[in-house]
């Protein structure tokens, strides 16, 4: 048997000794990313027309984590100072966000959203989870469940013994698995 590195040895291998589990997450990874990288854009221009596709995650953390350091959103993207410094002026140019001096270290800056920036982000996100709920309409919530169990185990790197970390909102008692659930379907998000 060849082992490939990943997968089980022989599991799966073809001709090449590639292992195709692996081949079909790299092709349906690669089309979900391009698919992601042109919502984001379109989101963050329903947001406001001049932000920067790249802004849309950022007033999506501002909107989960409310007052933040710059420098720690630095760290939870994985970018440099200078470019969050960048990315945050533009955002308070558009009225998006406001800083305000730490109280707890006179030399450093808390950002948060504007009531402006929650509206309008607000607004969008609502859209996209309807639109959510429209391609998923014919998945159970088990399964959406387990979607954003295993994305979210993916996203934080977890080694494959290792538990992930609840989501937020998520109920951490044991469940049956998906196949054992009865299926139910998703109700559509209340329109206001």
């Amino acid at each position: 048997m060849h082992n490939t590195g990943v997968g089980t040895p022989g599991e799966g291998e073809g001709r090449a000794g590639i292992d195709s589990a692996f081949l079909a997450l790299e092709r349906e990874l690669s089309v979900f990313l391009r698919r992601a990288r042109a919502n984001s854009g379109e989101m963050a221009r329903e947001v406001h027309p001049d932000l920067e596709p790249a802004a849309y995650g950022l007033l999506a953390r501002l909107n989960d984590v409310g007052q933040v350091r710059a420098t720690d959103l630095a760290s939870y993207f994985g970018v440099g100072k200078a470019t969050m410094s960048r990315q945050l002026r533009a955002l308070e140019t558009l009225g998006l966000i406001a800083r305000a001096p730490d109280p707890d270290d006179g030399r450093a800056w808390l950002v948060q959203l504007t009531e402006e920036g929650r509206t309008r982000f607000t607004r969008v996100r609502g859209g996209l989870r309807a639109r959510y709920a429209q391609r998923l309409e014919g998945w159970n919530r088990a399964e959406v469940a387990e979607l954003a169990r295993l994305l979210h185990r993916l996203n934080s790197g977890h080694e494959p013994d290792t538990a992930p970390e609840s989501l937020p909102g998520q109920d951490t008692s044991p469940e049956p698995a998906v196949s054992d659930q009865q299926p139910e379907p998703i109700p559509p998000e209340p329109t206001v």
